[in-house]
């Protein structure tokens, strides 16, 4: 336990050590640009208050494609993630997999309507450079969705059409967080585990990233396009908080545990890579030249991630294998989702790189060598690659180095530490929190018995495959 506890340690070491340093050269520069403020430039969260927004004027233009990006990151999610994850488990648990992912929707769906995007997103009582109980969590404003109707205008599009893209963001984080978990956790403590996630980890982050001047990490002068910290972060410090609390699978290092169809496997990453233009892309919540950059970085950061994995699995392997390239395409487009559209083609291909070689490095060794059981690599992909990703923007979104904005690198790389920092311990300490409280009332695991069995004849009563 404690080798396990040592890896928090050390991605929290990091974060502390990066600003400590980051501080120290920030003293030996001179100090003429300002740092500019992430929402004003990103955020999906950050188009407008979600009640009492001026009237606008509908753009046919920027709403056709935000209907579309929400469409692309459902399908990121389902089938997408739901396939790459279930190409990985054992035969006996993939309709586990697709269960709790539909499940999922379900039921973060109600909760987004009933007071997700209103904590989300609802910016009353927020003052640009001021920290109060409102920079953390928004209001209540938006409850049950009741001020909505279809004259309702927000960036130009109708706010319906918002409230789904940043819905379809709800669902694939806590989707994410299950691959951490897969094939041994009950599927009521799934959709527990996950709802409660939901309520105090993802909305109140989102809120935090993206709420807007007067958030925690806008005053911060965090810059996250996309989703590096709420999404990412989160979900993979979630997963590992998981995978730590529930145990390892029956057999963990003790006999192999290939993937089961890795052709299911290399499909849903295709879908996932597409849909990810919609998670990126639509960010913008527009269409102008922030999006072309933001679309061309995220098609570079998957294409780099899968040179950086193949490279060093290549050296340390002998061989690149097929799920490395499709996880290496991940690693970069985890990588270069919050820097997207701060960074240019050349900090993009380096993010790729080096978020394809890091994530090869924990996925295949730090993850044996302390031990922990994270089925499909979430912390590995997605919690590193954030970090690496949330990191490294602040280095390359100056224009000297081909960004966009006009800042200091190391005060940006103070602000990108804080938020990565603050990231990993507020979502890892309330996941033990909810994860605890599961496991001491109804529990968090199946049976040997169950496990051995396979989730899905045992929860389910169905089978993948009736041969």
């Amino acid at each position: 336990m404690k080798k396990l506890f040592t890896v928090i340690a050390l991605c929290w070491g990091i974060c502390v050590g990066g600003v400590a340093l980051a501080d120290e050269v920030s003293t030996g520069e001179a100090t003429g640009a300002a740092v500019v403020v992430a929402a004003d430039s990103a955020a999906p969260a950050t188009v407008a208050p979600p009640a009492g927004a001026a009237a606008e004027v509908l753009d046919t233009g920027t709403t056709a494609w935000m209907m579309t990006a929400a469409a692309l990151v459902i399908m990121m999610c389902i089938p997408g993630l739901a396939m790459f994850y279930a190409g990985m488990v054992n035969a006996k648990n993939v309709l586990s997999v697709f269960s709790q992912f539909f499940a999922t929707a379900g039921v973060i769906t109600v909760l987004w309507v009933v007071f997700g995007y209103s904590i989300a997103t609802d910016t009353t009582g927020m003052e640009k450079g001021v920290f109060n109980l409102h920079s953390f969590i928004g209001g209540t404003g938006a409850l049950f969705l009741h001020h909505l109707t279809p004259d309702s205008i927000i960036g130009g599009m109708p706010e319906s059409v918002l409230i789904t893209f940043l819905l379809s963001f709800a669902i694939i984080t806590p989707a994410i967080v299950a691959g951490g978990f897969a094939e041994r956790m009950k599927f009521v403590s799934a959709l527990l585990y996950l709802a409660l996630w939901f309520t105090f980890v993802y909305a109140p982050v989102s809120h935090m990233v993206w709420g807007g001047d007067g958030s925690l990490m806008a005053n911060w002068g965090v810059l996250d396009f996309a989703g590096g910290t709420a999404v990412h972060i989160n979900s993979g410090i979630a997963a590992l908080a998981a995978c730590l609390v529930i145990g390892k699978r029956k057999g963990y290092l003790q006999q192999p545990m290939p993937p089961h169809n890795l052709t299911i496997c290399l499909v849903g990453a295709g879908f996932v890579w597409l849909g990810w233009f919609g998670f990126n892309v639509g960010s913008a919540v527009a269409v102008n030249g922030t999006t072309g950059m933001a679309m061309l970085n995220t098609q570079i950061g998957a294409c780099t991630g899968i040179l950086g994995w193949m490279i060093v699995e290549w050296i340390k392997n002998g061989r690149p294998s097929a799920l490395g390239l499709a996880s290496g395409a991940l690693a970069g487009l985890v990588g270069i989702t919050p820097g997207c559209a701060f960074v240019g083609p050349i900090g993009a291909i380096i993010i790729g790189l080096v978020s394809g070689a890091v994530c090869f490095f924990f996925v295949s060794v730090v993850k044996r060598k302390f031990g922990y059981d994270d089925t499909l690599d979430v912390f590995g992909l997605h919690g590193v690659g954030g970090m690496v990703g949330a990191i490294l923007t602040g280095v390359f979104c100056v224009p000297a180095l081909g960004g966009t904005e006009d800042v200091e690198i190391a005060t940006q790389l103070i602000a990108q530490f804080k938020g990565v920092g603050f990231t990993i311990v507020y979502c890892f300490v309330i996941s033990w929190i909810i994860l605890q409280l599961i496991d001491k009332t109804i529990g968090l695991r199946v049976d040997a018995e169950t496990e051995s069995i396979g989730l899905d004849q045992s929860e389910h009563s169905e089978k993948a495959y009736n041969l």
